[in-house]
């Protein structure tokens, strides 16, 4: 079995000025926090002599690889993103950063906020923009039908409001 993984999509480089803040708390967690501890642990377990069956050891230079990683990803794509933090200048038309309130095809009303593809987070209801809803929305204005291919079924909804903080 070989290591190779094709490189992912990129995602649109837009996020939200709350997105780039949690990403940005992140980073400074993961660097200014979290891997000082690792490090001591592992710099305590590496002085306790046999390094091969020192689980301390061993599971703490894993981690602190994976510290690693992730801190220079959020570095790269920090650089890369574009904050967003102004308003369109047509409110009526569904855009990055939009609060959208959708109707299914049940009655049931759901709202979302349209995000890049570093925030989403459905629970809290933000939306990708690179999500195939995300996708059909952006353009469209309130009392438009948006039709959504999903590899499951086809699902239809009604844009209700658009508003923008």
């Amino acid at each position: 079995m070989s290591r190779y993984r094709p490189p992912r999509a990129k995602g649109s480089p837009y996020i939200t000025p709350e997105g780039a803040q949690r990403l940005r708390d992140e980073l400074k967690m993961l660097w200014k926090d979290e891997r000082p501890k690792v490090t001591a642990v592992v710099h305590a377990a590496a002085l306790n002599g046999d390094r091969s069956e020192n689980g301390d050891y061993i599971y703490g230079k894993k981690r602190l690889r994976e510290i690693d990683s992730r801190v220079r990803f959020l570095q790269k794509r920090l650089d890369e993103l574009t904050v967003v933090d102004t308003s369109p200048t047509d409110p009526s038309k569904v855009y990055f950063g939009a609060r959208v309130t959708l109707e299914g095809g049940d009655g049931r009303l759901q709202e979302f906020k349209i995000v890049g593809p570093d925030e989403f987070d459905l629970s809290l209801g933000l939306l990708s923009c690179d999500s195939p809803l995300g996708r059909s929305l952006l353009g469209k204005t309130a009392g438009d039908t948006v039709v959504v291919q999903t590899p499951e079924q086809e699902t239809e909804w009604f844009i209700d409001a658009i508003a923008y903080q």
